[in-house]
């Protein structure tokens, strides 16, 4: 989330309202400071609010749930895929991310439409995974080129102790 303590206490108001909406708030964040304060709090979130929440954990998706909702999502889009890129595509999206995954269907169907191809292929979705980067690698690309970059903020010695 990206809420700061202003917005937190006007929450806390709504909440207290008669008419209090549902509040709903999705956050990966750990135990850290509360923006707008110097104060420290599990998910960023002050412990009076948090207090008012009803907190759902969730789990990573299974590789048979990524592979079912590829599927869905290449017939969403009339892409047909052979088994073995069904696969590969369910192997990058298990070790980057779904969303990732899914956005290299399109790019695959193209360049599998521009080979004049009816089906993608494995090579097709290497094709794509060279071409256009994950969180992961491109964060890994700005650490490494970091100081050819305009307006580069992270100094030399801090380049190497970034999460990657």
């Amino acid at each position: 989330h990206m809420l700061d303590i202003e917005c937190f206490s006007f929450l806390n108001r709504a909440l207290e309202n008669d008419m209090a909406p549902v509040l709903v708030v999705a956050t990966n964040r750990g135990i850290t400071k509360i923006r707008g304060t110097n104060y420290k709090s599990p998910h960023g979130i002050p412990i009076d609010l948090l207090d008012r929440l009803l907190i759902v954990t969730t789990v990573p998706y299974t590789e048979r749930e990524l592979r079912l909702i590829l599927d869905i999502r290449c017939e969403e889009e009339d892409v047909e895929m052979t088994e073995d890129a069904k696969d590969l595509l369910c192997k990058i999206g298990h070790e980057t991310s779904l969303r990732y995954s899914i956005h290299l269907i399109t790019a695959a169907a193209l360049v599998a439409h521009k080979r004049k191809s009816a089906e993608v292929e494995v090579e097709d979705i290497s094709r794509v995974y060279a071409l256009f980067l994950d969180v992961q690698r491109s964060t890994q690309f700005m650490v490494e080129y970091q100081e050819q970059f305009m307006f580069n903020e992270v100094p030399e010695e801090c380049g190497d102790e970034m999460d990657v």
